[in-house]
């Protein structure tokens, strides 16, 4: 089962148990992949999916950091529980070593020796990583493995 099935499963059996969190924020997250497919004139593949997933947390990260600003604890328990939600239908995250070994052996494959070469890891490294870590994340560690 793809994930944007996952998520219409989940979003039936959350309007039958009545949460209205969990139903709102699958709703808002299916009508993010709705108007991508729109926008797109085609149907999102798996990637394009998760991708869209990890720009909705990465959204609601930026609202929990200005309601805890605002000093707005309603609106930051509301962020947080979002964050839960969507981050269920997230594969696993790369821990550190694990994406270290990944870049490396992405490094070794495309004979990199220097930051100028990190153009050509990156473009190895992403589709490996496909969602499990946050592209700035990656770059930082391509940039610090070249350079080091």
């Amino acid at each position: 089962m793809d994930t944007k099935q996952r998520l219409e499963t989940a979003l039936k059996e959350a309007m039958k148990a009545g949460d209205e969190v969990r139903k709102r924020t699958i709703r808002m997250a299916l009508a993010a992949i709705k108007q991508a497919e729109v926008d797109r004139q085609t149907v999102l593949d798996e990637a394009a999916v998760i991708s869209l997933l990890q720009k909705e947390v990465k959204l609601r990260k930026e609202a929990l950091e200005e309601a805890r600003t605002a000093n707005r604890a309603d609106l930051a328990a509301a962020a947080e529980a979002e964050i839960a939600v969507v981050s269920e239908f997230l594969p696993q995250s790369l821990s550190e070593a694990e994406l270290r070994a990944l870049i490396q052996a992405a490094i070794a494959e495309a004979g990199a020796s220097s930051p100028a070469d990190m153009g050509k890891v990156m473009k190895l490294v992403m589709p490996r990583v496909a969602g499990r870590a946050p592209g700035d994340q990656v770059s930082a560690l391509v940039r610090q493995l070249l350079q080091g």
